[in-house]
């Protein structure tokens, strides 16, 4: 029994999306998608083998029957890198994040699995990007009053506003004093609004703001327009094409900068790495 991820692969690296369409409730569709993107399994950590449950081992033990258990295995089953050398584990960082992959998992030698526990430190990459706040949603136990989460813009080359993901980690305080200052960007927000086409959007897997998705399970994802004013500052560790692969965490408010100098262009560009050389480290 083996602990490890389904990824699919592409030439510019891990493909979450396209991972994200084989939910699909039709075998035929499904069939159809493993044929034209073939996905792989990455193999981290062993449970058991021969019968014998070894989650009470150390990880450097498990680490060496996993290797073993894994000698003649072949694409496409992978087993993920290892080293001990924080310098190569730091190249590591810098490297395989243009093959889609946001960190590096450091875990103790003598740690054992613990199900349903967090017991590793996942390193990731931390960056700043200045962003609109294009619209918002309201929080589950507060509407009207509570700001759920703040949804986010930059603006392409052809000048058009992107949704590329939200912030949401606000403490209750804050979701009122927000709903608060955001009530004069409201009025007419959506007579000039550039996403006002997808006020009514609805359909499979869009990136479209209230669109439903397979992840969101029938969560309410209604959102209200803003004035295109405000810009704020968030941290974010990966991009996902062109998108936040998670929810930003929001730093401050920029009342120094114009929603038309938040763009694309400020984000740092990850230098392309062949996926297919991570497995071969």
């Amino acid at each position: 029994m083996v602990d490890g991820e389904i990824v699919i692969a592409s030439d510019e690296g891990l493909d979450f999306d396209a991972l994200q369409l084989r939910l699909h409730p039709a075998a035929s569709r499904v069939a159809k998608l493993a044929g034209e993107t073939p996905s792989s399994f990455v193999a981290f950590d062993l449970l058991a083998v021969d019968g014998k449950d070894v989650r009470g081992l150390p990880q450097r033990e498990r680490r060496e029957r996993l290797e073993k258990v894994m000698a003649k295995t072949k694409p496409p089953v992978h087993l993920t890198p290892m080293t001990r050398d924080p310098k190569t584990a730091t190249g590591w960082l810098a490297r395989f994040e243009g093959a889609g992959l946001d960190g590096v998992v450091a875990k103790p030698e003598e740690g054992i699995h613990q199900p349903g526990k967090r017991a590793m430190i996942k390193v990731k990459h931390a960056r700043t990007a200045d962003c609109v706040v294009a619209g918002f949603r309201w929080h589950k136990d507060g509407k009207d009053r509570l700001i759920g989460s703040l949804l986010l813009g930059l603006y392409d080359r052809k000048k058009q506003l992107q949704h590329v993901g939200v912030t949401s980690a606000f403490t209750m305080a804050m979701r009122a004093e927000l709903a608060r200052e955001l009530t004069p960007l409201r009025k007419n927000a959506m007579q000039d609004h550039p996403w006002r086409d997808w006020a009514q959007a609805s359909g499979e897997m869009t990136r479209m703001p209230g669109a439903q998705s397979r992840w969101s399970a029938g969560k309410d994802l209604s959102w209200e327009p803003l004035r295109i004013e405000r810009v704020c500052e968030v941290k974010y560790d990966h991009m996902q094409g062109d998108r936040f692969r998670h929810a930003a965490i929001f730093l401050r408010r920029r009342p120094d900068k114009r929603p038309n100098d938040c763009t694309y262009d400020q984000l740092e560009v990850t230098t392309p790495y062949e996926l297919a050389s991570v497995f071969k480290t």
